[in-house]
């Protein structure tokens, strides 16, 4: 068995009026925001998306559904953290990840250095270990029309160290 495994995320939602943009876990000023059943953030759906593929443990529609009242307005960095737990618990942790976010506007650079810190708390690690970056598709297809923004993440998953030396993993915390 490998002590390493790699995973892919990808989410997208719609852009639309009267919600915030939250990314990262960092509100975004700008005149439209995210559709979607909890706040939304595209990124942070895309990393946990990785880090539950790399463990092949489905995705977040079969961990958090949109159909589950508890869900509602969910802040996306409490389920990365639950995430993030439940791998700790099979005995992985995030060695790096990187991702990708597609959106025409607002510009996002500003706001990249508060989602990496962000995402690097709520996993546990050193920002140094989190890749957040931005870029248009130069006013092409559906983020380049500004209809909607996407994510992507490949993360790198690694056996816990505790777990090489044969203690016990962590346990899973409660939403």
């Amino acid at each position: 068995m490998s002590n390493i495994r790699i995973g892919h995320g990808y989410d997208v939602h719609r852009l639309t009026e009267d919600r915030k943009l939250i990314m990262g876990g960092v509100e975004i000023p700008h005149t439209l925001g995210l559709l979607g059943h909890s706040d939304a953030d595209v990124l942070t759906h895309a990393i946990m998306d990785a880090m539950l593929g790399a463990l092949a443990l489905g995705d977040i529609g079969q961990h958090f559904p949109d159909t589950d009242p508890r869900y509602a307005g969910a802040d996306s960095i409490k389920l990365l953290q639950y995430v993030n737990a439940l791998i700790q618990q099979k005995g992985w942790e995030v060695s790096n990840l990187d991702a990708t976010i597609l959106a025409q506007k607002p510009k996002l650079a500003p706001h990249i250095p508060r989602m990496r810190k962000n995402l690097a708390d709520a996993i546990g690690c050193d920002t140094d270990q989190v890749s957040v970056k931005a870029t248009t598709e130069e006013k092409l297809g559906f983020t380049g029309h500004e209809e909607g923004i996407a994510a992507h993440c490949v993360v790198l998953l690694q056996k816990r160290s505790s777990q090489l030396s044969g203690e016990p993993a962590g346990r899973i915390v409660q939403l």
